[in-house]
């Protein structure tokens, strides 16, 4: 149910209505648009959204889908019920075009993986095919929709006549007119004419009884008349007979054949209705591809929770002028039920309150909508709107009158199911008296249950959403600092209408400004002007958040990445150290086996001393060559380690580095580091220029250039250092105690 009448053009649903209409191939999709209706079925608006959906995915792929022979024959077929009536040529031919195109649709799902498309399958699933009516058409009608001559033999044999009369016809009407133009009669570049189905020759009005015949016709100046010779009168009056008797002749064809036709037509109107639906859903998908619409998840509750979402008319004017929309982000609960916007004129409230009324019902009349896939949309039984002037000359309403007339079905008929839409609430009378009874309807309203977006300039309402639980504040948001609307919806707070802001930007005189603000009283003042300045600080606040967390973010990539650098640091020290071992022990495994070799030789010649010292030279060589190889892998291994080293010196650089905060604002609790010493500790008392600072059990006052304030990340990483070293908690002092001895064994050692 929705309310008023007009509740459509309202929110602009209108228009909606007429895109979809320029986006159907015939009158089939076009009257589908005409029957779209709000629906709070869930398994039907889930049914549509995926039809749509589904046939979206078909855009977006490669396959092509058949679309061209979309004719809307429903009349014609409803017209063959009544006995005697037929189909004309265009009409049949029309039809088996038709039928022909049924049967490719279902031919292309056919040949499609069987887990696509689901419900477009079950609809062409459903569908009867007509093989014996397209064969049974065909055997009448041509590829170009004309009769053919084998349709019956009475057929065949009058236009067999029908040809043989006219070619002799021409053949006697060609020579006349050669005559005439040798005559003089005629200009030479005069040729034949048809009139009223009859073969005639032009000729001047003035020369007109030069030929033997009859005028037949003249022009529109009455200069030319067209003459039928007595040569062909009779051959031309059996032409006429023959035509005649070929046009009854078809006329019985054409009832034959709808005779055999007539029996299928409640099928064929189950055909054409499927044509209907597939337009209607391509022009469907065809407006969701223009407005980036996507199928959000729904659910059987009064739920809404709208992320990223644009109006469509919007978006697709905004789209010609190269123009973005500022996304909207919108929700509401059982708990907060009514969302009241306020904010300054031409802030977007209005704007913000016809997307969610326009989405919401495109959503329910199946229709895909522009938001983030992440959005949740309820479904209502109900949908009442009060936006524009209702002014009413005939009904001897006022615009305030029409409202409270319109405020009046919303309190009767409103409930837990009902989406309300109420735009500049309570206006259009005195404020005080029209605030008041504006609050009171507001109070009526979530008394009820219902959900609904309101928006209005009203304070007493601003006042009252704070102290009800089931409304809650929206704030349009306004830069104050460049006097333009933002276009943006902060939920939680109530908005500002910047009215004296706006007045003195635009340049009304201060003095002006001045009694202004006599007249309404420093209370209001201060409130609005407390509202501002809660934006602007929770502006800043955010903006200083904002870069807090991207600070964090840095931070926390590059702990990881020096935490990476390090393990690869220590594990590739492990590597050369083992590298290392294993070289020197190949190294002295080669020695002994050469020191072997040496003395086997020496014992072997009987220690001969040309041998002998020709092998104490291979063992000086054998040695100076072990030297050398020895202080080539010390000086490798000291590379590598000097380069450790270094890597492990600049990273401890760069924490240091990360350590700092970007604000040097030295304040109670927080936390430094000693610039001597590196030790931490936190900031207990302030007392000029020197601060007391805790650092583990000792208290101490320092100047400022004595320490350096570092991140609380930092400072937790530093106890937990410390506490790591100093834990004694697993330690027996007592046993460690007992086996303690003073005297120092050192047998065997060396000094």
């Amino acid at each position: 149910m929705i309310f008023p009448e007009n509740f459509e053009e309202k929110i602009g649903f209108n228009n909606v209505r007429s895109l979809l209409k320029g986006r159907c191939l015939s009158s089939l999709g076009k009257s589908r648009v005409d029957e779209i209706s709000m629906s709070n079925h869930y398994d039907l608006i889930k049914l549509n959204l995926n039809l749509t959906d589904e046939f979206l995915q078909i855009l977006q792929s490669d396959e092509e889908f058949p679309i061209q022979y979309f004719f809307d024959l429903r009349e014609a077929l409803n017209k063959i019920e009544i006995e005697g009536a037929f189909l004309e040529l265009q009409e049949l031919f029309d039809l088996k075009r038709a039928l022909e195109e049924i049967n490719a649709i279902i031919k292309f799902f056919q040949k499609t993986d069987e887990e696509k498309y689901p419900e477009l399958k079950s609809k062409v699933k459903q569908l009867p095919v007509f093989p014996y009516v397209i064969d049974r058409i065909n055997k009448v009608i041509d590829k170009q929709g004309q009769i053919r001559d084998k349709a019956s033999a009475e057929l065949a044999e009058i236009r067999s006549k029908l040809r043989a009369r006219q070619s002799g016809v021409s053949k006697i009407m060609h020579g006349i007119l050669q005559k005439a133009k040798q005559s003089g009669y005629i200009e030479s570049d005069t040729n034949l004419t048809i009139r009223n189905g009859k073969m005639l020759i032009p000729i001047s009005a003035s020369n007109k009884r030069k030929i033997k015949g009859f005028v037949v016709d003249e022009s529109a100046t009455g200069k030319t008349s067209f003459v039928e010779p007595v040569e062909i009168v009779e051959t031309n009056n059996e032409i006429r007979e023959l035509e005649f008797a070929e046009r009854r002749e078809i006329i019985r064809i054409l009832k034959s054949l709808t005779e055999d036709i007539r029996p299928y037509r409640q099928d064929l109107l189950l055909g054409f209705d499927f044509l209907a639906d597939i337009d209607f859903i391509r022009a469907k998908t065809l407006f969701s591809a223009e407005i980036e619409a996507v199928m959000p998840k729904l659910t059987n509750k009064q739920i809404l929770k709208i992320q990223s979402a644009r109006h469509p008319l919007l978006y697709l004017s905004f789209l010609k002028e190269n123009r973005e929309v500022v996304p909207l982000d919108i929700f509401f609960n059982d708990k907060q039920r009514i969302i009241l916007i306020s904010g300054p004129n031409a802030g977007g409230k209005s704007v913000c309150l016809k997307t969610v009324g326009l989405l919401q019902y495109m959503l329910q009349c199946g229709l895909l909508v522009p938001v983030d896939k992440s959005s949740v949309f309820g479904i209502f039984n109900s949908m009442f709107i009060d936006i524009g002037d209702e002014q009413s000359i005939e009904d001897d309403l006022s615009t305030y009158s029409s409202h409270l007339k319109n405020m009046n079905h919303f309190v009767q008929n409103a409930n837990g199911q009902t989406l309300i839409l109420i735009d500049e609430f309570g206006s259009g009378t005195e404020p005080a008296l029209g605030g008041a009874i504006a609050e009171a309807i507001l109070d009526d309203l979530s008394r009820n249950d219902v959900y609904g977006v309101i928006t209005t300039h009203y304070g007493n309402l601003k006042h009252f959403a704070e102290s009800n639980e089931r409304i809650v504040n929206g704030a349009m948001l306004f830069d104050t600092d460049k006097m333009k609307a933002l276009y943006e919806l902060e939920i939680g707070r109530p908005g500002s209408s910047f009215a004296f802001e706006i007045a003195k930007n635009i340049g009304l005189p201060m003095d002006i400004m001045d009694k202004a603000e006599n007249i309404i009283g420093k209370e209001h003042i201060d409130f609005d002007k407390n509202l501002r300045e809660i934006e602007q600080e929770k502006k800043r606040l955010n903006d200083l958040n904002r870069n807090l967390k991207n600070k964090e973010i840095q931070l926390n990539s590059i702990l990881k990445k020096y935490e990476a650098e390090t393990e690869l640091t220590l594990k590739r020290r492990k590597e050369i150290i083992n590298e290392a071992k294993q070289s020197a022990d190949k190294i002295i495994s080669g020695i002994n086996k050469k020191i072997e070799n040496t003395v086997y030789e020496i014992k072997k010649s009987s220690a001969d001393k040309e041998k002998t010292k020709l092998a104490r030279n291979k063992l000086e060589e054998l040695k100076e060559g072990t030297k050398q190889r020895f202080q080539h892998e010390e000086k490798f291994l000291s590379k590598k380690v000097n380069k450790i080293k270094n890597k492990q010196k600049t990273k401890k650089i760069q924490e240091q580095k990360h350590e700092l905060v970007v604000d040097d604002v030295v304040k109670k609790g927080d936390k430094v580091r000693l610039n001597t010493g590196n030790g931490v500790g936190e900031v207990l008392e302030i007392k000029g220029n020197k601060f007391l600072i805790s650092l583990g059990n000792m208290q101490m006052y320092l100047e400022k250039s004595k320490f350096t304030k570092i991140s609380n990340n930092a400072y937790k990483k530093k106890t937990a250092v410390t506490n790591r070293q100093t834990d004694y908690s697993g330690w027996d002092v007592r046993k460690i105690k007992n086996k303690f001895s003073h005297n120092l064994d050192v047998r065997g050692k060396r000094a």
